[in-house]
């Protein structure tokens, strides 16, 4: 089983669609699934900003990945894990900065930035089911960064904008790491979707640059987690 795992978690490191992803996922979800593991696609919406950027505001984007729920002892607690595959921080209406360029400054010195740095993300979790298909969850959460961009944006008019795009890959550390912990549903009597909203703090400072001086990711998942396997698996004895 550990094997299994590990392969897949390789192939979708390797792999950089999610096309990619969802297809090794559906073929291989049968045999990841056993009466005491569930595995599952899970992806949704990003609310994510930067801590340290006062000025900044949420950039919304959309993840991607998977995940698996180990039963314990206990028939109400799990240990949850996976891989968020496409997973992006950052923020929007982050103020300019100088390009070292006098005309590029003058274009867009009345405009604003959004940034995003691609992560794939492994959390680590314990989650506590009650009896009404409620559950809460927290833990931790590691990430690799895979890209940082630095998108330049000057309104013309109501039509047009003007964007600028800058790799500012050696600016931001390769890892981060955090707390994580959310709330959610399942559907079903608990054998159906997972409803979730989960919370990310991160405790890195991410910036390499002296300003602004501190860096430190932080965000909002709204998910849907779907069982793959789960009813085949359910009727193995």
């Amino acid at each position: 089983m550990l094997k299994k795992i590990f392969f897949l978690s390789l192939i979708l490191f390797i792999v950089k669609t999610g096309n990619s992803q969802i297809l090794i996922s559906w073929l291989l979800g049968d045999k990841l699934n056993s009466p005491n593991i569930e595995f599952g696609m899970d992806g949704g919406l990003s609310l994510t900003n930067d801590l340290g950027n006062k000025k900044s505001t949420y950039l919304r984007t959309f993840n991607l990945g998977f995940y698996f729920d180990f039963k314990l002892k206990s028939p109400n607690w799990k240990f949850n894990t996976g891989l968020r595959v496409k997973s992006n921080m950052g923020a929007n209406d982050i103020p300019v900065y100088s390009l070292n360029n006098v005309t590029s400054d003058s274009i867009f010195k009345d405009g604003s930035i959004s940034r995003q740095l691609g992560y794939f993300y492994l959390p680590v979790l314990l989650k506590y089911q009650f009896k009404n298909q409620f559950y809460i969850e927290g833990g931790l959460q590691a990430g690799l960064r895979t890209k940082a961009t630095d998108t330049f944006k000057k309104s013309v008019n109501e039509e047009d904008d003007l964007n600028y795009e800058l790799d500012v890959s050696k600016q931001f550390a390769r890892l981060d790491a955090g707390i994580t912990g959310g709330i959610g549903y399942r559907l079903m009597g608990g054998n159906g979707m997972n409803l979730g909203i989960r919370g990310y703090l991160g405790l890195v400072d991410v910036s390499k640059t002296a300003l602004p001086s501190s860096l430190k990711n932080y965000g909002w998942y709204f998910n849907v987690g779907i069982p793959i396997g789960k009813a085949k698996s359910s009727k193995n004895p």
